[in-house]
């Protein structure tokens, strides 16, 4: 693709990382092929393509609209057309360069729109105020109307968490939202490591990953969350802990990419870099485990829902299925497996219709072979996907538990 970038960004780091993004692409369009905004709507520029058209006219010297904020604000950032684009165009690199600007430059957003997100920073990001919130929704939910009461989150009770008594040990990010909704998730996790001799630890001084942030509109909020957690790790590190263990995949990809994200900052560039290099999924430590103690009680049939943060962001595709698999489960086909459910951060909340348009084509997918329980590996996708299914829905760590 030829460019012609504006002097506003030329000279810059990011303008060159964002020409040299561009250039990458040829405009096949076998992208749009696999984007979910794209099939459902139809639209050039609610898919990859032509968002990348509307990105590159910014870069340009356009003058972006509500409109170009628009096609931009509903991209899922699913990252599916990576793992479709022959030419290897870095999209995800591309849609956060095109919407910082088009956040900086375009009208500003109307009363709703721009105090949505802060809304949402402001109740997610405070673990505290958020466990309050959901336990007081989750006393009414019995009286709720349906619609409402699906919404809230049931309670899952916490379990036990083995004490550290293993030579080897590895930090779990606790994260904002997952503590309180399921907290079963982390001592699940804990449970499984102890039993391959890791003990599996918090820090208590780290917190959100800052991803909420990074896709709400507030990139300087997710930098101060990941100084915050590569404070919180580094101590520990040193002190000969293997790895940062994710069990969110969302919070896991957006770890991964401190090194990017902090790749300015000359306090933080190489601190960023060496927690990005231990960060693993749950899912690679058990990879590389022997799994032969583990012996799971019950041996349901499952459908797996691959989460895109997982299976496009951090490209672990078929890891959780073959270890799901050594260990004696039986996985039922998933057709359209590599769709967003519509869950993808915060945009559940910010695009409801278009979100629930995706859970009934994903829960549709994930069904039809009549599995015992959907398994998946993120908590913002089990929430979404339980609030449109009676089948439980769990973090597939925890079936390996039982």
């Amino acid at each position: 693709m030829k460019t012609s970038l504006a002097a506003f960004i030329r000279d810059t780091d990011t303008g060159r990382e964002a020409d040299a993004i561009l250039r990458a692409c040829v405009h096949c369009g076998f992208c749009n092929a696999t984007c979910p905004t794209y099939q459902l709507l139809g639209d050039e520029l609610d898919g990859p393509r032509g968002r990348i058209y509307l990105i590159k006219e910014v870069l340009e010297g356009h003058a972006p609209t509500a409109t170009t904020r628009l096609h931009l604000d509903r991209c899922l950032t699913c990252r599916n057309c990576e793992t479709t684009c022959p030419s290897g165009v870095r999209y995800g690199r591309l849609i956060d360069i095109g919407r910082d600007l088009v956040e900086r430059q375009a009208p500003r957003r109307k009363f709703w729109g721009r105090n949505a997100r802060k809304l949402v920073r402001s109740t997610l990001l405070n673990t505290e105020r958020f466990s309050t919130l959901l336990k007081f929704g989750q006393r009414l939910r019995p009286i709720l109307p349906g619609a409402l009461k699906r919404g809230v989150p049931a309670p899952r009770l916490g379990a036990s968490w083995p004490a550290p008594r293993q030579k080897r040990r590895m930090l779990v990010l606790a994260g904002c939202v997952q503590p309180a909704v399921a907290p079963s998730i982390n001592a699940a996790a804990a449970r499984v490591l102890d039993r391959l001799g890791i003990s599996l630890i918090v820090a208590p001084e780290s917190g959100c990953c800052g991803a909420v942030s990074q896709h709400t509109s507030a990139p300087s909020d997710a930098i101060e969350f990941a100084r915050r957690n590569i404070d919180a790790w580094l101590p520990h590190l040193d002190a000969g802990v293997e790895a940062i263990v994710m069990t969110a995949s969302g919070c896991g990809v957006h770890v991964k990419e401190y090194g990017y994200y902090l790749r300015d900052d000359p306090a933080y560039a190489d601190k960023a870099k060496r927690i990005a290099a231990a960060v693993r999924d749950i899912s690679e430590i058990l990879g590389g485990e022997d799994l032969s103690k583990l012996t799971p009680a019950v041996r349901a049939k499952i459908a797996f829902q691959s989460p895109c943060s997982l299976q496009h962001g951090q490209k672990l595709g078929g890891v959780v299925e073959e270890i799901l698999h050594k260990a004696g489960f039986t996985l039922v086909a998933v057709p359209d497996a590599h769709l967003c459910c519509g869950s993808a951060g915060t945009y559940s909340i910010l695009h409801p219709v278009l979100s629930r348009r995706l859970r009934r084509n994903k829960l549709n997918a994930l069904t039809g072979e009549r599995p015992d329980v959907i398994a998946t590996a993120n908590i913002g996708c089990l929430t979404h996907l339980q609030a449109g299914t009676d089948l439980p829905v769990r973090h597939w760590i925890e079936l390996l538990a039982d």
